[in-house]
């Protein structure tokens, strides 16, 4: 259970800003948009702009170079699988339990069935008091 502020949602800590790509849009691609970004991970979004899943830069390296797959064949979507989500009025306790059950680092915030944002490890560091940051590095990392 976090100490911080109680009331404090999703929105409230998310980054926003969060630039999906394309699910047709090879890991190629996606990797220069996250370097143009200086992010690590990407929403993807289907024909319709809505989010299917995300592309991490890590994605990119371990399901597709180092299996030996070609980055400028495989698209976004390909890699892409299995979206976990919050919604924007969501506390951070909730959005804070899913990132830890599903052990991810990043966690979109979605409205009406539409990307807002993204909560990083960085949005936990700028809101969350130290003992509930180390609680929440602790079961994500710990558990691998």
């Amino acid at each position: 259970m976090i100490s911080g502020n109680p009331q404090e949602t999703a929105r409230d800590v998310m980054s926003t800003g969060a630039e999906c790509i394309a699910a047709h849009e090879t890991l190629d691609r996606a990797a220069q948009m996250m370097r143009e970004s200086d992010v690590g991970a990407l929403p993807v979004c289907g024909p319709d702009d809505r989010v299917t899943g995300i592309v991490t830069d890590r994605d990119i390296v371990l399901k597709c170079v180092a299996a030996g797959h070609d980055p400028s064949r495989v698209t976004a979507g390909e890699l892409a699988v299995g979206l976990v989500w919050v919604p924007s009025d969501a506390t951070v306790e909730e959005a804070l339990a899913r990132m830890e059950e599903h052990r991810i680092k990043r966690l979109p915030v979605m409205e009406n069935g539409r990307i807002v944002g993204m909560i990083t490890e960085a949005d936990l560091a700028r809101h969350l008091p130290d003992g509930d940051l180390a609680e929440f590095v602790h079961r994500v990392y710990a558990m691998r």
